[in-house]
C-alpha cells in the first residue's frame, strides 16, 4: 500500500525536526532554562538588552521560539529593579525572528528579589572577611545577579505570589547541618539564627488556567559543590530541594512561612509543576543525601516522563572523560560541564503534580546532524519542557 501524500510529509516533519514547534492543543507547555550569561557587572544585562544585537541573547530568544512554552522560567536571569528588563528582553528579541525562528511574545511576567549578592554583614565563608560575593545571603557579585524571571501566556495571580527569600534555614525542622570533623557545627550559633535557605528564591507563582489555578514553583538552589568537607553548599541545596517537597505534602507541613508571614502549604489537591536547575542529578555528582529523590520519588509529583534529548547522548560519547563513570542515562542529561571534573547531568527540571496529565516532556539539546544543533553552544543548561493537561 502507497503512504498518502499527507501522511509522508508529517512523517518527514517529525523525522526532521523532532523538536515539536507547539504543544498539543489542550495541553499546557510549562518549561526551564538557566540561560547561563555569566554576567559579572551590575546592569550589564540591561546594556545587553537594549541593543537588540546580542548573540547570546538572540540565541536564548531562539531556543524559546522553536519550544515556544507557554510558562517559562528563566534562570540566571539578572534582576535589576525598577527596570524594564522583561520588556526589552521581550520587544527586542522574542518577539523579532531569530535564527529563523517565529516570534513569541508573551502576555505577562513576575520577576523579584533574590537573595544572591545581598551582603549578610557575616563571615559565612570563613576567610576572615565580610564583603565577598560568598557573604551574601546566596553567593553574588552585586544584587540580583542570577535572579529569576517568568514569562506566562496565561494571566498570572501576582497579589496571590508567595516568596520563600526571608525564610530561615534553621527554622526547617530536622534540617541538614554542615559539620566539622568532631561533629559540631560548622556555622557558629549566631550565623545559623540568620542565615537564610533560599541561594536564589522559592516562589509560588498561581497560573489562571482555563479557570483553574496551576502553581508554578520555581527556585534555583545553590550547587553542592564550591565548598568543603564540612559540605555547607551540599546541605543547603539539600533543604532548598526539601522545601518544595514539604510545601507539597498533605497534610499541610505547617512550619513554612513565606515573606509576609503567612504560614502553611498548598491546599490539598492543588495542581502545581515544579521547576527550576535544582543542581541536582538523581545518580551522579556530589548531592547530599540524594537530594533530588525528595521529588522525584514524592507521591505527589509525577516524574514518570524523563526528558530526553539525542543531542545528549552524542555530547557524552564526545565528551568522554567524567561522563564514563557516570551510571545515569546520558539521554536524560540537560547540563554539558567540564568533561575532566563534573561531566554532564540531569540537573533542571519541570515536575508536574500527579493530578495533572502529562502529555509529553523532552529537553531541547540537538544532535549535530538535527536542525538547532548551534544553538545548543548559547549555555551549559537546556531548556528542559513538560506538556499537561489540567
Amino acid at each position: 500500500m502507497r503512504m498518502p501524500l499527507i501522511w509522508f510529509l508529517l512523517l518527514l516533519c517529525t523525522l526532521s525536526n523532532p523538536y515539536p514547534a507547539f504543544a498539543e492543543t489542550s495541553s499546557i507547555r510549562f518549561a526551564t532554562f538557566n540561560i547561563a550569561m555569566g554576567l559579572e557587572t551590575e546592569g550589564e544585562l540591561l546594556t545587553r538588552l537594549k541593543t537588540g544585537e546580542d548573540e547570546n541573547l538572540r540565541k536564548v530568544a531562539a531556543v524559546i521560539q522553536q519550544v515556544r512554552p507557554d510558562v517559562l522560567l528563566l534562570n540566571e536571569f539578572d534582576y535589576l529593579p525598577d527596570s524594564n528588563a522583561a520588556s526589552m528582553f521581550l520587544q527586542n528579541y522574542l518577539t523579532k525572528p531569530q535564527f529563523g525562528g517565529k516570534p513569541i511574545s508573551y502576555a505577562y511576567s513576575f520577576d523579584g528579589a533574590v537573595n544572591t549578592g545581598i551582603n549578610s554583614g557575616l563571615d559565612l565563608d570563613k576567610n576572615g572577611d565580610t564583603g565577598d560575593p560568598a557573604d551574601a545571603w546566596g553567593f553574588g557579585h552585586f544584587p540580583g545577579q542570577y535572579g529569576m524571571q517568568v514569562f506566562s501566556r496565561f494571566p498570572l495571580d501576582k497579589k496571590a505570589v508567595r516568596s520563600f527569600r526571608q525564610f530561615l534555614w534553621v527554622d526547617m525542622p530536622g534540617a541538614l547541618q554542615p559539620l566539622n570533623a568532631d561533629g559540631t557545627s560548622w556555622y557558629s550559633a549566631e550565623v545559623r539564627q540568620q542565615l537564610r535557605l533560599s541561594s536564589k528564591n522559592h516562589w509560588d507563582i498561581p497560573v489562571e488556567v482555563d479557570g483553574k489555578v496551576i502553581h508554578f514553583l520555581v527556585s534555583h538552589p545553590t550547587p553542592p559543590v564550591f565548598d568543603g568537607p564540612e559540605d555547607r553548599n551540599g546541605t543547603r541545596n539539600h533543604d532548598e530541594i526539601r522545601l518544595w517537597a514539604d510545601f507539597i505534602k498533605t497534610p499541610d507541613s505547617g512550619y513554612l512561612y513565606d515573606d509576609n508571614g503567612t504560614t502553611g502549604s498548598l491546599p490539598e489537591g492543588a495542581l502545581f509543576v515544579i521547576a527550576g536547575d535544582l543542581n541536582a542529578d538523581p545518580v551522579d555528582g556530589d548531592s547530599t543525601s540524594n537530594a533530588i529523590g525528595q521529588l522525584l520519588d514524592h507521591p505527589l509529583v509525577d516524574a514518570s516522563c524523563i526528558p530526553q534529548s539525542s543531542g545528549a547522548v552524542e555530547s557524552s560519547i564526545a565528551g568522554a572523560g567524567k561522563n564514563l563513570e557516570h551510571k545515569g542515562d546520558p539521554a536524560a542529561d540537560t547540563g554539558d560541564f567540564n568533561d575532566q571534573w563534573v561531566g554532564n547531568m540531569r540537573i533542571d527540571y519541570a515536575l508536574p503534580s500527579a493530578t495533572l496529565h502529562i502529555t509529553g516532556c523532552g529537553v531541547y539539546w540537538p544532535a549535530s546532524t538535527q536542525p538547532g544543533h548551534k544553538l545548543t553552544n548559547v549555555s551549559d543548561h537546556h531548556l528542559v519542557w513538560v506538556d499537561v493537561h489540567p
